[in-house]
C-alpha cells in the first residue's frame, strides 16, 4: 500500500509538507522519503493522489473522533491519566485543552481543507472526473463530523459556521459526490456515490428534514458497505492504523464502559480482565475491559452501509417503522423481543440503544445524542461523581468548543 502524504493548508495556497535537508557537504546531505517538494506538484497531473490524500486525511480524523467520542457518550472510560482526555470523560472539554486542538480539531481541519483544495482545482472532464468524487465525499463527511461534534464549525480560516450551516455545506458536498460519482460510471465512482447517499441521509436527519433523508437513505443499494482501510505498519500507525486498536494495546486508555459490557449481543465484543494481559495507562480507572471490536492495527472501520440508511429511513418514518426495525434487529442478534412500552419516546429510546449497538465505536452515536438528547442511554450523567478520585463532577456540555488556538488566530473570528 502506498502512503500518501498529507496535505498541509498555507493561507490559500495548498503544498505537500515538506523541504530539502541539504548539509556542508554530500555526506551529510540527507533525503527523506516521505518529503515531496511542493515544487514538483501538478495539480492536474497529481490530482488524484491529492484526492487520495485527502481520503486519508479524513480516515485519520476518523479514528480519532471515534475514540474521543466515545468517551463524550459513554460507549468507553478514560483508562488514563492525561487531564485532557478525561475532560472528554466528563463531559466538560475546554477550549484549552492540547489534546482537543491536536487530535480532534486539527485532523478535521485538515481533511476539509485538502478536499476543499481539491474540488478547488480546474480539472478536466469535470462532471465525470473521480477526484472530485471523492475529494466532495469526504468533505461531506469532514463536515458532518464537525457538525455533529462542535458547537460552532469553521472551515479553511473563514468565519464561524453554525450547525445548519455545516450540515448546508455537507449535503452540497454530497450532492456533487453523487452526482459526480454517478455519472463517471466505474466502480470506483459508483462507492463513492454510495458512500455519499449513505452521508446525505445521515445529514439530511441531523438538520430535521426527514423526508429528504429517507429518500437519500432508500437510494443505498442492498447490501451496501463501506469500511476505512487500515493496516500494519509500525512507521506509520497513527497515520495507517486502527487508532481504536492502538490506543487499546499501545497506551492502554479505552476500557468498556459497563453499560456496554454485554454478554450475548455478537455487535459489543470485548475481552474481561481475564482474557487479556494488557494493563489500563492509569491503574485507577480498574479492571481493564478492553473492546475487541478492533483486535489488529490493520482491522478496518465501517463508515457507511446500507444498515446505517435503513436506520435513518426507519428513524425518519416514525414509531412504527422503528418497531418494526427493533424487532429485526433483536432477531438477528440473539437478543430477545421488545417487550417495553409502545409510547413513541419510549420506541425511539430502545431504538437508538440498537443502533448503539450495531455502530459501536464507529463515531455515530454523538451525533443520535445531539439530535435526540433525551431518547438516549448509558450516558455520562451531569453531576454525578466521575468514575475516577480526584477529578470534578460529570459536566452537561453536549457539543464540543473551537480551541482556543482556532479562535485566536483565525481573524474571521469575532473579537470580544
Amino acid at each position: 500500500m502506498t502512503v500518501i502524504p498529507r496535505i498541509v493548508r498555507r493561507g490559500a495556497l495548498v503544498a505537500l509538507s515538506g523541504f530539502t535537508l541539504a548539509g556542508c557537504s554530500d555526506f551529510l546531505t540527507v533525503t527523506n522519503p516521505n518529503v515531496i517538494n511542493a515544487s514538483a506538484i501538478d495539480p492536474v497531473t497529481d490530482a488524484v493522489t491529492l484526492a487520495a490524500s485527502a481520503q486519508q486525511n479524513f480516515a485519520v480524523a476518523h479514528g480519532w473522533f471515534a475514540m474521543y467520542q466515545s468517551w463524550m457518550i459513554g460507549e468507553a472510560l478514560v483508562a488514563e491519566t492525561f487531564p485532557t482526555r478525561n475532560e472528554y470523560g466528563r463531559r466538560e472539554v475546554l477550549n484549552t485543552n492540547g489534546s482537543h486542538a491536536s487530535d480532534v480539531w486539527q485532523p478535521i481541519s485538515v481533511a476539509l481543507s485538502s478536499a476543499s483544495a481539491v474540488l478547488n482545482l480546474t480539472l478536466p472532464t469535470p462532471t465525470t472526473n473521480i477526484s472530485y468524487a471523492r475529494a466532495a465525499t469526504f468533505k461531506g463527511y469532514s463536515f458532518v463530523y464537525m457538525a455533529e461534534s462542535f458547537c460552532v464549525g469553521v472551515s479553511n480560516g473563514g468565519g464561524p459556521l453554525t450547525t445548519t450551516q455545516m450540515l448546508d455545506s455537507a449535503i452540497a458536498s454530497f450532492a456533487r459526490a453523487i452526482t459526480v460519482g454517478s455519472a463517471n460510471a466505474t466502480a470506483d465512482g459508483i462507492q463513492l456515490a454510495n458512500i455519499a447517499r449513505v452521508g446525505l441521509a445521515r445529514a439530511q436527519l441531523q438538520a430535521g428534514r426527514t423526508e429528504e433523508a429517507i429518500a437519500a437513505a432508500r437510494a443505498v443499494p442492498a447490501g451496501f458497505v463501506f469500511n476505512i482501510a487500515t493496516i500494519d505498519d509500525p512507521a506509520q500507525r497513527t497515520r495507517l492504523g486502527n487508532r481504536l486498536w492502538q490506543f487499546t494495546l499501545d497506551r492502554g486508555s479505552i476500557t468498556v464502559a459497563p453499560a456496554y459490557r454485554i454478554t450475548g449481543d455478537p455487535r459489543i465484543r470485548f475481552k474481561t480482565p481475564a482474557q487479556h494481559n494488557l494493563a489500563p495507562q492509569d491503574p485507577a480507572s480498574g479492571a481493564f475491559f478492553i473492546q475487541d471490536k478492533y483486535p489488529a492495527f490493520n482491522t478496518p472501520i465501517r463508515l457507511a452501509s446500507k444498515l446505517e440508511a435503513d436506520y435513518i429511513e426507519a428513524e425518519a418514518s416514525g414509531t412504527a417503522a422503528q418497531l418494526a426495525f427493533i424487532a429485526a434487529r433483536r432477531s438477528a442478534n440473539d437478543q430477545p423481543a421488545y417487550t417495553g412500552p409502545q409510547e413513541a419516546a419510549d420506541v425511539l429510546t430502545e431504538f437508538l440503544d440498537q443502533k448503539g449497538r450495531d455502530f459501536y465505536l464507529e463515531a455515530k452515536r454523538m451525533g443520535d445524542f445531539r439530535r435526540r438528547p433525551m431518547n438516549m442511554r448509558n450516558l455520562p450523567i451531569p453531576g454525578a461523581p466521575y468514575f475516577k478520585a480526584g477529578f470534578a463532577p460529570i459536566g452537561n456540555q453536549t457539543c464540543w468548543p473551537l480551541p482556543l488556538q482556532e479562535t485566536d488566530n483565525n481573524l474571521n473570528f469575532p473579537r470580544s
